[in-house]
């Protein structure tokens, strides 16, 4: 398990973006927008000394990385293997990034009550055979 508390963190709050996902046929045709939330661990402590941005993990190519996930073409019946594949997906983007916690909020969600989002947020950490 990683000492989170080691580690320096990248945040990246309130992406929205369009996405068909859900359990109901018109979630899946229709696209709605999502939110989503990550933070990104990292080893970086030493980036604010050199202020290089190839020694640090690029949040432009995380926020791509989502943007691919969630608007991409695979649809997800639920919003834990949504949050998963983006989860994933970023852990694949940089080989500093040790753990990603995602979350995934759906706006609107089709329930009979006046919810404004419902959501998941999960915590992956990288394998040890993709270090």
């Amino acid at each position: 398990m990683t000492d989170l508390g080691a580690l320096d963190r990248i945040e990246l709050r309130g992406l929205r973006v369009l996405g068909t996902h859900g359990v109901l046929p018109e979630e899946r045709v229709r696209a709605q927008p999502f939110f989503v939330d990550v933070d990104a661990y990292a080893g970086t402590t030493q980036v604010g000394l050199v202020d290089e941005l190839s020694e640090t993990v690029d949040y432009g190519e995380l926020v791509q990385g989502v943007v691919d996930v969630v608007g991409g073409p695979t649809s997800f019946s639920l919003m834990e293997a949504l949050a998963n594949a983006v989860a994933d997906r970023l852990l694949g983007i940089d080989g500093r990034l040790t753990t990603v916690v995602v979350a995934v909020r759906k706006l609107r969600p089709p329930v009979p009550a006046d919810l404004e989002t419902a959501g998941v947020r999960v915590v992956r950490h990288r394998r040890p055979d993709r270090a």
